[in-house]
């Protein structure tokens, strides 16, 4: 058994760099509870949408909802938010409010399953289904030529939804996105064996620092500790189960998603791919290793009339690793785009609001 002198130990060999603060004895953080907020401490208006096609679409016993942000409303062009694997909204703390001032309609979404969203079992939790949840908030809001920003996962289910629906989104902002990479059915099995509702749970304060700060992170810097604390209190809350299935059961809906990778020809949207040039998580480090270029220049090399933008010392989310270096590459892909919709909100079923 180890003793909690040798886990402090371990920790910091880990990290290699010092000891960092613990927040294993800190109160349960429910997800419901989590401060969305700009990184000023301003409070984001939390909306929730119901999704009664994508229930009927997919045989979800009850109709979820999902928890979303909207900041200026009076926007002309709208940009839609889309998380990655085990995140949440707030993954997008330095674009909301930015993109917002820039003159953006801004709209970040929780997904099912995910942050503050309802977290139903009977959810496919597949790219299909995530993007059919996307296009539903979409327009339930009225919202006509979406910029769909999608990080990680979110990235392949925003190119899930383009490749669908052509004609219906305006751009896509690629960020570090998954889709590209080309797993074995072998590799995929594994995948599914190793990824597990336990594996989630019982991990350690230590490996949740290791996971999150090394993994994701080339810059890593302490005002992001919010991201260890809020995973590390939020694992003794009721709802924690509902998200751990749900993450196990999108891995599986990543893996076996080969009609994105194979369908990117068919994206008729203008397209930029932004990525971190040290992402240490795209190729996956245990069965491809190499670099995240490699994989990203395909996904450029097949989506026609692509950019392609590699930031130098960042991390897998890009976004968070090297917010002003993001923000910029993807103010001047916007700028480039021709006039068009957005146009002003025509909500087709009123959401109801909350404070976060």
């Amino acid at each position: 058994m180890t003793t909690p002198r040798a886990s402090v130990l371990i920790l910091c060999a880990v990290l290699a760099s010092g000891c960092v603060r613990s927040y294993r004895d800190q109160p349960p953080l429910p997800f419901q509870e989590f401060p969305y907020t700009s990184p000023q401490g301003q409070a984001w208006p939390l909306k929730r949408i119901p999704l009664p096609k994508t229930a009927e679409t997919y045989g979800v016993a009850t109709v979820p909802e999902v928890a979303y942000v909207e900041l200026n409303p009076e926007g002309q062009r709208t940009l839609v938010f889309i998380h990655g694997l085990g995140s949440y909204l707030k993954f997008w703390r330095y674009q909301l409010d930015a993109f917002a001032a820039q003159g953006y309609r801004v709209i970040a979404v929780d997904l099912p399953g995910y942050g503050k969203s309802d977290k139903p079992g009977t959810f496919p939790y597949t790219m299909e289904a995530m993007a059919d949840a996307v296009r539903e908030v979409v327009q339930t809001l009225g919202i006509q030529k979406p910029v769909l920003v999608g990080h990680s996962m979110g990235g392949q289910t925003a190119l899930s939804y383009a490749i669908r629906y052509p004609e219906e989104p305006g751009a896509l902002v690629l960020t570090s996105p998954a889709g590209f990479e080309k797993f074995s059915w072998k590799e995929k099995a594994w995948l599914t064996r190793a990824f597990s509702t336990t594996l989630i749970k019982s991990s350690p304060e230590y490996g949740i620092w290791g996971s999150v700060r090394q993994s994701n992170f080339a810059r890593w810097r302490p005002e992001l500790e919010w991201l260890i604390e809020e995973r590390v209190r939020v694992v003794a809350t009721p709802d924690f189960d509902a998200y751990a299935y749900a993450n196990v059961r999108t891995v599986d809906g990543l893996a076996h998603d080969d009609f994105v990778r194979d369908s990117l020809k068919s994206i008729q949207a203008p397209a930029i791919i932004v990525f971190g040039e040290d992402d240490r998580l795209i190729p996956n480090p245990f069965m491809h290793g190499g670099r995240a270029r490699e994989v990203m220049e395909y996904g450029h090399a097949n989506i026609k009339g692509s950019e392609l933008v590699g930031l130098e010392r960042c991390g897998h989310s890009v976004q968070l690793d090297c917010p002003q270096e993001y923000n910029d590459a993807v103010s001047a892909f916007l700028k480039k785009l021709p006039a068009s919709g957005g146009g002003e909100p025509q909500q087709q079923v009123p959401p109801t609001t909350h404070t976060p």
